[in-house]
């Protein structure tokens, strides 16, 4: 299906297959499309880029289609890996944190640091974190290989 390039957001690079690879939503999503272009939220004279998850609800492109700018997107990859590191020892702690030190991390960014804790404040946090790290666990192989493509690609621009 191909990405609209009559909206707001104007599409640069697109991966117009990504119903056939959205992990295991894969051929059953609702997820067409994925898009790096001009940003929807451009004021005159002011460019920003972002990405973009098309949304297709069978009928017409959804309005639950996400744009986010590029720098949020690499912070969630941050937040994920620094996530399933964390998850890796996990296991050794009874709650699989500890409550009186809930912070996993403070990982500098632009002159300040983005803090990533255990959210201590959700009530339900005890079994949420046990599910939490059940499903990354049945979804290892599958994170596991984005992770592998991330690395190398990352490592192919010299980082």
């Amino acid at each position: 299906m191909k990405i609209p390039t009559t909206l707001k957001h104007k599409p640069v690079i697109v991966s117009e297959n990504y119903e056939q690879v959205d992990g295991r939503y894969a051929g059953n999503t609702d997820a067409q499309g994925l898009s790096l272009g001009l940003a929807q939220w451009n004021d005159r004279g002011k460019v920003d880029i972002s990405a973009k998850v098309w949304r297709h609800t069978g009928e017409k492109w959804s309005r639950q289609s996400e744009e986010l700018p590029m720098h949020r997107v690499l912070d969630l990859a941050i937040l994920i890996c620094r996530s399933s590191l964390y998850f890796q020892d996990a296991y050794r702690m009874p709650d699989m944190y500890d409550p009186e030190n809930p912070q996993i991390d403070r990982i500098g960014l632009q002159g300040d640091a983005m803090n990533v804790s255990v959210c201590t404040d959700n009530p339900m946090i005890g079994n949420d974190i046990k599910l939490f790290a059940q499903a990354l666990g049945e979804d290892g192989e599958m994170i596991g290989e984005r992770l592998s493509v991330l690395a190398r690609v990352l490592k192919e621009m010299g980082y």
